[in-house]
């Protein structure tokens, strides 16, 4: 009996750190940011050790219809790894259809990949929460989620510059200003 208190008691403190609040996200180019502003240069778009992104997948989205990640080439991409389960995934969520709606025009595409929902799941939770950009299925690709991972958890966001450059990663929840800055900072 104890050892299964000590198992919850394990998983409880490790669901906690999966939602801890924006100011631990990760991410590189913020702290680039701050030596660029100290030295008195601006902070490269991109992290220093930014890689290319796969854009060889082609995902089913929530409503059956493939989307292939090669239509996104020449965009700023916001790919978003979440769950309908997480709650800091609800939080940014609006803020994503926010985005989505303001920027397109400038060339932003925001991609949700669920990592562990059905289709019926992902289709309820989008109607909840008025998605207006692509809820892909992503239970069952991890050939697709380890290339741009490994996925630790949710939420975890990418951002993609339109030269095909995972230039930012949040791990966990961030701020709405951090993930509008950048976008602002990729556009």
């Amino acid at each position: 009996m104890t050892f299964r208190w000590m198992i919850a008691g394990l998983a409880a403190f490790a669901l906690a750190l999966l939602t801890l609040p924006a100011g631990l996200s990760h991410t590189h180019a913020h702290t680039a940011e701050i030596a660029g502003s100290i030295a008195g240069t601006m902070a490269p778009a991109c992290d220093t050790d930014a890689r290319p992104a796969n854009f060889d997948f082609t995902l089913q989205d929530m409503n059956g219809e493939a989307v292939s990640f090669t239509e996104l080439k020449g965009k700023v991409v916001l790919l978003n790894f979440w769950a309908t389960w997480c709650g800091p995934c609800k939080i940014e969520v609006p803020w994503f259809v926010e985005f989505a709606e303001q920027y397109a025009v400038d060339g932003l595409a925001v991609v949700g990949v669920s990592i562990d929902d059905t289709a019926d799941k992902i289709q309820e939770f989008s109607e909840q929460y008025n998605v207006n950009y692509p809820m892909l299925v992503g239970l069952g690709q991890d050939d697709f989620m380890e290339s741009y991972g490994p996925i630790w958890g949710v939420p975890m966001t990418f951002f993609i510059d339109r030269d095909g450059a995972l230039c930012r990663t949040h791990a966990g929840i961030a701020s709405r200003d951090d993930f509008e800055k950048d976008i602002t900072d990729l556009l």
